[in-house]
C-alpha cells in the first residue's frame, strides 16, 4: 500500500531525511517513532504530497507522490500535529465542506458526516463553532476530517495529543477499528500506545531509519542486556553511579533524580555485585530490581547511539523501484483544497 525507497529531503546542505526506505502493507498499523527533529513529520508530509522529496521515490496505493499527487491525495487522510481548522465554522458545516472537497458524492455526504461525528464523539457539539471547542475536541474534529473521505491510507501525527485519559482510550479504539479498513501510519511519543496499536514499528533518528520490526521482536533483540533499577540512600546519586559503573558487566548507568538504571549484560548477573558494592560503601539500599526491556528502553537505546553506528543498517529490504532525482514541475492545486482536507 505504501512503498518508500531511498527518500531524501534536503534544506540547503541539511538533510531532514536521508535514504529512508520502508513499506506498509494493506490493513497494517505502523508506528513511526523518533525524537523531535528526527524526520518523522518531513516523511509524512512527503507522503501526503505537502512537498516533494529531493531524491528517492514514494508511492501510496500505487500512485507516485510527485507525478500523481492528486490521485494520492484522494486516497489519503491526514491529521497533522497542529491541526489547521476553520475556527469560525460549526463542526457539522466544516465536516460537510471537507466532504465536498474530498469529492464525497452529494447523496452520501450527510450520512458520512453523521457517521464520523458519531465515531469521533462530536454529536453533542455539531453546531458549536470550532474556535469555541477545547483542544481535545478540536483534535477530534481534526481526526473526523481525516476519515470523512474513507481514505485507503490514514496518516496520523500525534493523534491523541491534548486528550484526557478517557478520550485517549476512545481514540485508540477508533484507530484500531480504522485499521481494519485502512492502512495507518501513526506517529506518537506515547510508546505504550504503539505497543497496544501497532503491528510494526519504524524508528527514525537523525533523518535515517534505525530499526523496522514488531515491538516484540525489537525487545527480544536487546534481551542480551538487562535493566536494573537501583535506589540508594546515604550518598549523592552521581557518586553511586560512578561506583556502579566500575562493576564488571555494567555497560552504563543512567541517572534520573535519585533513581539509577543500570544497563548490564544478562550474564553474569550483576545484582549481587551491586548489593555488595552498596553494603561495602556503608550506604542504604532502598530498591534493587530487574525489569523486562520495554519499547521505551528499545527506543532510548536505538536513538541514543552514534548515527555512524547505523550508517548502513536498514533491517528491511528496499521497496521495488530505483531512486531518482525528482524535479517536478509545480502542480496546480484545486481552488478549494486545504491541508486539513488532505
Amino acid at each position: 500500500m505504501i512503498a518508500v525507497d531511498g527518500l531524501t529531503k534536503l534544506y540547503g546542505d541539511v538533510a531532514a531525511v536521508q535514504d529512508v526506505t520502508f513499506s506498509v502493507e494493506r490493513g497494517e498499523i505502523l508506528g513511526f517513532l523518533g525524537p523531535n527533529g528526527a524526520g518523522k513529520t518531513t516523511t509524512m508530509r512527503i507522503l501526503t504530497c505537502y512537498f516533494p522529496p529531493t531524491d528517492g521515490s514514494a508511492t501510496v496505493a500505487g500512485f507516485d507522490v510527485v507525478h500523481e499527487s492528486l490521485e494520492v491525495r484522494k486516497r489519503v487522510g491526514y491529521l497533522p500535529e497542529n491541526v489547521p481548522l476553520y475556527t469560525d465554522m460549526p463542526v457539522r458545516s466544516y465536516l460537510s465542506f471537507v466532504a465536498e472537497v474530498k469529492s464525497v458524492p452529494g447523496r452520501e455526504r450527510r450520512a458520512r458526516v453523521e457517521e464520523v461525528m458519531e465515531e469521533c464523539g462530536l454529536r453533542e457539539h455539531e453546531e458549536v463553532p470550532i474556535g469555541h471547542l477545547s483542544r481535545g475536541y478540536k483534535q477530534r474534529v481534526g481526526l473526523a476530517q481525516s476519515i470523512v473521505g474513507r481514505p485507503d491510507v490514514l496518516i496520523l501525527d500525534e493523534p491523541t495529543v491534548g486528550l484526557d485519559p478517557a478520550q485517549i482510550r476512545e481514540i485508540r479504539n477508533l484507530i484500531k477499528r480504522l485499521g481494519e479498513k485502512s492502512t495507518v501510519i501513526l506517529s506518537t511519543h506515547i510508546l505504550p500506545e504503539v505497543t497496544m496499536l501497532c503491528n510494526r514499528v519504524v524508528i527514525i533518528s537523525h533523518g535515517r531509519i534505525r530499526a523496522v520490526d514488531t515491538p516484540q521482536n525489537l525487545a527480544e533483540k536487546l534481551q542480551g542486556t538487562v535493566n536494573i533499577d537501583v535506589m540508594v540512600e546515604g550518598a549523592e546519586p552521581s557518586k553511586v553511579a560512578e561506583s556502579l559503573k566500575a562493576i564488571k558487566g555494567v555497560e552504563r548507568v543512567v541517572q534520573d533524580g535519585r533513581k539509577l538504571t543500570v544497563e548490564a549484560a544478562r550474564e553474569p548477573d550483576v545484582r549481587g555485585d551491586i548489593a555488595a558494592r552498596v553494603v561495602q560503601a556503608d550506604w542504604r539500599l532502598l530498591d534493587l530490581h530487574q525489569r523486562d526491556i520495554s519499547l521505551e528502553d528499545v527506543f532510548v537505546q536505538i536513538t541514543s547511539r552514534d548515527p555512524a553506528e547505523d550508517e548502513a543498517k536498514v533491517p528491511e529490504p528496499p521497496a521495488k523501484g530505483k531512486k531518482r532525482k525528482t524535479k517536478p514541475e509545480p502542480e496546480p492545486e484545486p481552488e478549494m483544497e486545504k491541508e486539513e482536507a488532505t
